[in-house]
């Protein structure tokens, strides 16, 4: 008899288990949160992993050392998790040297032309550590220091807010420049990134976010049969190391014309080296999606809004398959594409661009949305 009950109740204490496994799931799954946990030193400062988790099972990792988001999970249309930027496991990659994995760029991103830029009447020499050329903010710039950090929970998102003062002359640029980043989680699946920075001298400023997406997965294949929109009219044409010409010139009948969307890969043989370039927004109010992209393979899509005048889109052209990354996967040429939000390259140098000089008593405020779903295609 004892036996008969045992079979009996045990379907239904399995179907129990069940149930409350799935619960503590979905509870675990659906609550909107941000946590800590040790990631390293750097300087015998010590560096954390910040994870921020929404109601849609949302997680994004960042790191305090560049401000790096190391981690991106997105459900895709199976409602698998897949982690959609490239990055490392563990800190000490990071260390080793990497093309800017989804560090916060600063003080001036993109390129300065041989470095140099005259300010009120100064010359100024910048690293020159792209070739001729200053990149990203030169030897040791914002992606390479440790940032004071806070987190912030509220019923509507949860933020990760990090703090660098960068002093006088770092990387030879002019000015004490107080800079806040901050990340925030919301339960409509956007990541939005603010930046606000303050100045007692005169200075370039420029900064964004260097993911590089891949919506298949970090290290699942490349990225040319993404299908991209990206709202504009003209782009800023390059010299053979990538600085400005100085031109803006229509994207009508060139391979940057992207306003209705196309794969990536369609033509990006007919760009010589691939696609690095600055696109001239038509909008940039943050009500109006400017770059729209998806994967027909996992579903997955993503939106940008912005209130910046430009966007690098960078098609993975460098990668070349000598980085191996999380999962230890191999990151070879075009396995993720950035979609830098900026002001354009080599302003200082350039009148007719958009004005990237911070004045004293001014503040530096802008914002980036990344808004995350399932493609409907």
């Amino acid at each position: 008899m004892k036996k008969h009950l045992f079979i009996i109740l045990l379907p239904a204490v399995l179907a129990t288990a069940c149930i409350n496994s799935s619960q503590n799931r979905n509870q675990m799954k659906h609550k909107l949160s941000v946590g800590k946990a040790d990631f390293g030193q750097v300087d015998e400062q010590p560096v954390y992993l910040y994870t921020l988790r929404n109601e849609n099972g949302i997680k994004i990792n960042i790191t305090n050392y560049g401000g790096i988001v190391t981690h991106l999970f997105v459900p895709d249309k199976n409602d698998s998790l897949r982690d959609i930027v490239l990055g490392f496991d563990s800190l000490q990659p990071y260390l080793e040297g990497h093309p800017y994995f989804g560090a916060i760029i600063g003080r001036y991103a993109n390129r300065i032309a041989q470095g140099k830029f005259i300010l009120n009447d100064t010359l100024y020499q910048l690293a020159q550590n792209n070739d001729n050329n200053h990149l990203h903010g030169g030897i040791k710039g914002f992606d390479k220091v440790v940032w004071e950090t806070k987190m912030i929970e509220d019923s509507n998102s949860v933020e990760l807010q990090l703090h660098y003062l960068s002093p006088h002359m770092e990387e030879s640029y002019p000015g004490n420049l107080d800079v806040t980043v901050t990340y925030s989680l919301n339960n409509l699946n956007e990541l939005h990134i603010q930046y606000l920075a303050t100045t007692d001298i005169a200075t370039p400023v420029n900064l964004t976010n260097h993911s590089y997406f891949n919506l298949k997965g970090a290290g699942n294949g490349d990225i040319l049969d993404h299908k991209l929109m990206i709202d504009a009219d003209h782009f800023t044409p390059v010299t053979s190391e990538l600085i400005p010409t100085g031109e803006i010139k229509d994207v009508a009948g060139t391979p940057f014309d992207f306003r209705k969307a196309k794969a990536i890969g369609k033509e990006i043989d007919k760009v010589e080296g691939g696609y690095d370039h600055n696109f001239v927004l038509n909008k940039h109010d943050l009500e109006n999606t400017v770059v729209e992209s998806w994967s027909d393979e996992s579903g997955i899509r993503l939106k940008v809004f912005t209130d910046q005048p430009g966007l690098q889109f960078y098609s993975g052209n460098f990668l070349d398959g000598s980085i191996t990354g999380k999962g230890n996967k191999v990151y070879k040429k075009h396995y993720g594409f950035c979609l830098e939000t900026q002001h354009f390259p080599d302003s200082p140098n350039q009148p007719d661009f958009p004005n990237t000089i911070l004045q004293p008593g001014e503040i530096f405020n802008s914002k980036t949305i990344y808004q995350l779903g399932i493609s409907k295609q």
